[in-house]
């Protein structure tokens, strides 16, 4: 493995067309075989590591007047989760109705006394699936949206979890890799909606008259689509949202993930991209993971990826836990959703299509800096690794469709 130093290019776009018909053509495969509607008007601001995404959503806590809805699948533990209990209940107390919903796996690890306080304070908590009290096949099947809502006119999602790993800017591996984004416009009621519909399983009462149901006014020029998977059995939204933005690619797809556990059909699509000229660049956890069982199972599929053209790159500093997908240079996918089994098959997810240039701008020089201190999986080299990685990966065979 040889790190990164030269940028690679996407292909001539002399012939290409503009950016505004490439959007539209894509907005309309989207609309149309997923059956959303996307949405414009919006401002889209992505916000990158525990610094900048923590400090944006605490600051639109403290600023509630109306309502706060926020969902996570990991609430643990430090001063981070204290922060964000005592924001909930400061503006729980003030009058302001703070709904919070934790994954019952997922967020088990949580303070009893801050969910005490919070509750003392006024904080509606509920639980998603706790593993206890469920029927085998629903305790496989997680909420794994990160969903914050303020006053139905500002939202945050992406990949960040509400604990002391996430907080920091990367700098070393104590400080997880990751990338959220602050919504205004009216995507943000599709981003309400994922909120309510888990909600909905889990509370008696879905609304009440603190929800006023605003107008969206225009807030920037992005064009956002708000997809939802859910657990089911058979195709659903979210494979069919990556689906179509890997076929329509035609120049450069860049894809970040945590959990990186494709099955054969994905890895066609990625190779398939590929073959056709498309830059195809995955960006993965490195040394640092906390799933290792997940990466022996991604691992397994370098050998054929790297053979078709595609580049894979590992992360070095830390742990990298976005889920962002660019393609093209005007359309960018971003939510709580990895390419893996898990989150495709099994979990409740929530990703925004944001056809957007200087969105996806941002978010390609995001990853263009993380592919300075990523180190790149040579075909050659991987080939030839050794009997005990290769025993590693064949034995995580029989549970890859878990992962």
């Amino acid at each position: 493995m040889t790190t990164m130093q030269d940028q690679a290019q996407p292909g001539d776009e002399a012939s290409a067309p503009s950016a505004e018909v490439r959007i539209q053509r894509l907005r309309r495969r989207l609309e149309r075989l997923i059956g959303i509607a996307a949405t414009e008007g919006n401002a889209v601001v992505p916000l990158r590591n525990g610094d900048e995404i923590f400090k944006a959503m605490l600051d639109a806590i403290g600023a509630a007047q109306h309502t706060v809805d926020m969902m996570t699948f990991v609430y643990w533990r430090g001063d981070i989760a204290r922060q964000f209990a005592q924001a909930l209940s400061e503006r729980a107390r003030e009058g302001v109705r703070v709904r919070l919903l934790l994954d019952g796996f997922g967020s088990r690890l949580i303070e009893k006394d801050q969910l005490a306080a919070m509750e003392q304070a006024g904080v509606q908590v509920a639980w998603f699936r706790k593993p206890l009290r469920l029927s085998p096949l629903k305790q496989n099947h997680r909420c794994h949206r990160k969903v914050l809502v303020v006053d139905e006119q500002t939202a945050f999602t992406g990949g960040v979890g509400i604990a002391e790993e996430w907080c920091g800017d990367a700098r070393n591996e104590n400080e997880w890799r990751d990338t959220h984004v602050q919504v205004r416009g009216p995507a943000v009621d599709g981003i309400a909606a994922a909120f309510a519909q888990n909600w909905a399983e889990c509370h008696e009462e879905l609304f009440d008259a603190r929800d006023r149901f605003v107008d969206h006014r225009p807030h920037g020029e992005a064009i956002v689509q708000v997809v939802r998977g859910s657990a089911s059995f058979g195709w659903q939204d979210m494979q069919t949202l990556i689906r179509v933005v890997l076929e329509s690619a035609e120049q450069r797809v860049r894809l970040a993930t945590a959990y990186f556990a494709p099955d054969a059909y994905f890895v066609e699509l990625l190779c398939a991209a590929a073959r056709r000229g498309v830059l195809v660049e995955i960006l993965l956890p490195g040394p640092y993971t906390d799933k290792r069982v997940c990466q022996l199972a991604g691992q397994h599929h370098y050998e054929e990826l790297t053979s078709c053209g595609v580049r894979i790159f590992e992360y070095q500093p830390t742990m990298m836990h976005a889920k962002v997908i660019t393609v093209d240079g005007v359309a960018s996918l971003i939510g709580s959703t990895n390419l893996n089994r898990r989150s495709l098959d099994h979990d409740e997810e929530v990703m925004l299509a944001i056809l957007d240039e200087s969105v996806t701008a941002a978010l390609d020089g995001h990853f263009t800096e993380d592919l300075t201190v990523s180190d790149r999986i040579e075909t050659g080299r991987w080939r030839s690794r050794g009997a005990l990685q290769r025993v590693r990966e064949a034995a995580v065979a029989p549970i890859r469709r878990f992962l």
